[in-house]
């Protein structure tokens, strides 16, 4: 038996019915085809799956749709208006911040949460922001290097 949830993703009011058990990352995938939301380790400990709910962090495999309901998300789709990339998109494609490009929409969605809530990071509150999500490829180094580039760039 599914259970109606509404909520607004990506600026767009969604209604769709989803079995109670079913994950928000699965939710988002399968059911809306919002696919730049991966799936990981399916356990909380990657963050290729972090999105943005209600202005927080979050990491959709650890969530379930229906406690997503009424919530605004917004996923990795949703960041660039127009083909304007945001200040982490560019700041990951001029500082080279990925390799393989899979944990790379939960980074760039956990530097944004980060740079919301703090616009000039340190490169050690960087690294705290950032240490949910995990990369196998590229050491880091360039992933902060990302989002230094973000902050700087938005400054003033």
């Amino acid at each position: 038996m599914g259970v109606t949830i509404e909520l607004e993703v990506n600026g767009k009011k969604v209604s769709e019915e989803v079995e109670p058990r079913t994950l928000l990352v699965h939710f988002l995938r399968e059911t809306l085809g919002l696919t730049g939301t991966n799936v990981g380790c399916e356990t909380s400990l990657c963050g290729a799956c972090t999105v943005i709910v209600d202005g927080q962090s979050v990491k959709s495999c650890a969530q379930l749709a229906v406690q997503a309901d009424g919530a605004s998300i917004t996923t990795i789709e949703g960041l660039a208006q127009n083909g304007q990339l945001t200040p982490v998109q560019e700041g990951f494609w001029e500082k080279h911040g990925l390799q393989c490009g899979y944990c790379t929409p939960g980074m760039i969605m956990a530097a944004t949460h980060l740079l919301a809530s703090n616009p000039s990071p340190s490169e050690q509150e960087i690294r705290e922001g950032l240490k949910g999500n995990l990369c196998r490829c590229t050491g880091y180094h360039n992933i902060v290097k990302a989002v230094q580039y973000a902050a700087e760039s938005t400054d003033g």
